[in-house]
C-alpha cells in the first residue's frame, strides 16, 4: 500500500507541509532533530517520492541539469562534479550532465534537457574561456561554470587566473629566484590572465622576465600539437642567461620542462626551481622531486554551483572569481 505524507504527518504529530519540507527540501523551517525524525518514519513507512506528481504540482523535478562543452573528457570534471553532487543531494537533488558536439549546438541540447522538467540548467566548459550564448538562453541557463559569459548577463564562476600567476610568480620571488622564465599556453585566456599576474608580480619586485615562451607550435595550446619545451629548456640553459626558475603554463608543460633540465644536467630544485598550474595529482606527486603548482578551484566551483541553481533567487549577475590555492612541495 502507498505510504502517503499524511499518514507520515499522522504518525509523527506533525502538519503534511511539515513532513513535505523535512523530505522535498522545502521552505518550512524546522530543527534538525525533527528533520531527523520525519524522515526516519519516512524510511520505516516505507515512503517511496512520487516524483511525477512531484513534478505536476511544482513544475519541475528534482534534478539539476549541467549541459557540458566537452567536460566530461577533462580530468577535472570529476572534481566539478563532486562539488555539484555533494551540494545537490544535500537538497534531495540529483545531477545529470550532457554534452554539446557534432549537429547537437547549445541551444538544441537546452531544448533536449527542458524536457526533463530540472530544476534549473547550467553550462559547464572544458577550460577556462568565454562562451558566446544565444540570446534567447541568457535568462534560461543558471550559471556558467568554468567559463564566462561573452555578454555579461550570467553569472560565471571562473577561476582567478590573474592572482593565481601572481601568487605562484611571488612565491618564487620569495624563494630567492630572479631568473625567472615563463612557459605558457598560447591562445589560452587562462594563459593571457596567468601571465598578467606573472608579469606584475616580478615588475613589483623590480624584476624583468629572463623570457616568456609558447609550449607549442600552434597558435591555440593542445596537450597533442608539437610540443617547443625541450627546444625552449635547451635554449635557455645554453644562454648566457640562464635561468634559476621556470614557471609553467601547466603541470603537463612542466612534466617536460622535469626531462628537458635532466638532459642538460640540471637540478631541480638546486640549480632551476619549477613549479605550475592545474595541481593534476597523477602528474604532480609522480614527479621526482614533486610539483609546487596552484590548485584550481574545480570542486569549489561544483558546489557554488549547485548552490546558486538550487537557490530561491538568482544571485547578482556578472563574474565570479575563484581562488586557486598554492600547493607547496619540493621543486621550489
Amino acid at each position: 500500500m502507498t505510504v502517503s505524507l499524511q499518514d507520515i504527518a499522522s504518525v509523527a504529530g506533525v502538519s503534511v507541509k511539515t513532513v513535505s519540507g523535512a523530505l522535498h527540501g522545502g521552505s518550512a523551517r524546522m530543527a534538525d532533530e525533527t528533520r531527523d525524525r520525519i524522515r526516519k518514519i519516512a524510511e520505516e513507512l516505507g515512503y517511496v517520492t512520487n516524483f511525477a506528481a512531484r513534478s505536476m504540482r511544482q513544475g519541475w523535478m528534482p534534478l539539476i541539469a549541467i549541459i557540458g562543452d566537452e567536460l566530461l573528457t577533462s580530468p577535472f570534471a570529476t572534481e566539478i562534479i563532486r562539488g555539484l553532487d555533494n551540494s545537490a543531494r544535500k537538497a534531495d537533488l540529483s545531477v545529470f550532465f550532457t554534452t554539446i558536439g557534432g549537429d547537437r549546438d547549445i541551444a538544441k541540447v537546452y531544448d533536449d534537457v527542458s524536457r526533463f522538467r530540472p530544476r534549473a540548467i547550467g553550462y559547464a566548459a572544458m577550460y577556462h574561456k568565454e562562451v558566446v550564448l544565444p540570446p534567447e538562453l541568457a535568462d534560461r541557463i543558471g550559471v556558467m561554470i568554468n567559463c564566462r559569459d561573452a555578454a555579461g548577463r550570467v553569472t560565471s564562476l571562473v577561476p582567478d587566473e590573474e592572482t593565481a600567476g601572481h601568487t605562484i610568480a611571488s612565491h618564487l620571488i620569495d624563494a630567492g629566484r630572479r631568473k625567472i622564465a615563463f612557459i605558457n599556453l598560447p591562445g589560452l585566456l587562462a594563459g593571457e590572465l596567468r601571465e598578467r599576474g606573472f608579469r606584475a608580480a616580478l615588475s613589483e619586485a623590480g624584476l624583468e622576465p629572463i623570457a616568456v615562451l609558447p609550449a607549442v607550435k600552434r597558435a591555440i595550446y593542445a596537450d597533442r600539437a608539437r610540443s617547443l619545451v625541450a627546444q625552449h629548456v635547451a635554449e635557455l640553459m645554453a644562454g648566457p642567461d640562464r635561468p634559476d626558475a621556470i614557471l609553467c603554463g601547466n603541470d603537463r608543460v612542466a612534466m617536460e620542462v622535469y626531462s628537458a633540465l635532466r638532459r642538460v644536467g640540471a637540478g631541480i630544485p638546486d640549480d632551476v626551481a619549477v613549479a605550475g598550474f592545474d595541481n593534476q595529482i597523477d602528474i604532480v606527486t609522480r614527479l621526482d622531486p614533486p610539483l609546487t603548482t596552484m590548485a584550481l578551484p574545480h570542486r569549489a566551483m561544483g558546489r557554488m554551483a549547485a548552490e546558486i541553481l538550487q537557490a530561491a533567487e538568482p544571485p547578482e549577475r556578472g563574474l565570479k572569481l575563484l581562488p586557486f590555492q598554492l600547493v607547496e612541495r619540493a621543486s621550489v
